[in-house]
């Protein structure tokens, strides 16, 4: 992986986001939603991969991989569909949607539903760590995608996954011990651990959790030949995250700039419709 070429091409995709612009592009788009338990993400790259648009709204309409907000969710995607489609005075059809990993069935299905209840048909279903090292283009290693609710982990092998699991333990984990630490309500915490100016204060206090998921790392990866692990993910946005892990699991951790966007590209990069 070439780190420096990924940051690039994931900062062009926020600065589109920042600055509610697009791109031009020629031939067809391809889209992606990523339901996150603290943001839903909708990209659209073209058919080179380059990034045309991308809006992102904090919601908290998932928990733990499972809509618990389905009009909720509804809402807030048939909003992001529309300021992309007049951005780019085009219709948004179809779309991949991502998943954490060990997710079942029926919650899928429900995923799906929301993507389809705002007018695009569902294409691709990828699960995120998966769609995360598409962006990433690394071919061994695991990929750890660091949710609101769940730490996802993928192992790949010469650029095939061999091994997917999902636990309980987010950044929703890090924000409760906050929250009882100070005696602050969930979204005063939440405000406070995501204040830059207070994260050398905030890390000390959610090291722990993070700690934890890296035991949950560790115990996943072992029997494996895994010598570099990737983290993204909004959780593990903090500055000295990778190096918690890295100390704690004994392998070398890689995190790139803007980890929150990694997963939605991705999703983006595996819409794989043909004829559209």
């Amino acid at each position: 992986m070439d780190l420096s070429t990924v940051n690039d091409y994931v900062e062009k995709f926020n600065n589109l986001i920042q600055t509610k612009s697009c791109n031009s592009y020629d031939g067809k788009l391809k889209v992606g939603v990523d339901l996150g338990t603290a943001n839903i993400v909708l990209a659209v790259v073209d058919e080179k991969d380059n990034p045309i648009a991308g809006v992102s709204q904090e919601a908290k309409v998932v928990r733990d991989g499972i809509v618990v907000d389905y009009i909720g969710a509804v809402n807030i995607l048939k909003k992001l569909k529309y300021d992309v489609e007049e951005m780019l005075k085009t219709n948004l059809n179809y779309s991949a949607v991502g998943v954490p990993p060990g997710i079942i069935g029926g919650n899928i299905k429900i995923m799906s539903n929301v993507v389809e209840s705002v007018g695009m048909d569902v294409v691709d279903i990828v699960d995120e760590p998966t769609a995360a090292a598409s962006v990433l283009g690394i071919q061994d290693g695991a990929v750890v995608d660091v949710g609101g609710g769940t730490t996802g982990i993928s192992i790949l092998k010469e650029g095939k996954v061999i091994y997917t699991a999902d636990e309980p333990t987010g950044g929703n984990h890090m924000t409760l011990v906050l929250g009882g630490n100070y005696g602050i309500s969930f979204d005063e915490a939440e405000k406070l651990k995501r204040d830059p100016k207070e994260e050398d204060k905030v890390f000390m206090i959610v090291k722990p959790v993070i700690e934890k998921m890296a035991e949950i790392v560790k115990r996943h990866i072992q029997g494996y030949s895994v010598d570099r692990i990737y983290v993204v993910g909004g959780a593990c946005s903090f500055t000295r995250f990778e190096e918690v892990f890295t100390k704690y699991i004994g392998v070398k951790t890689i995190k790139p700039l803007n980890p929150l966007l990694i997963t939605p590209l991705g999703i983006a990069l595996n819409c794989n419709r043909e004829g559209e």
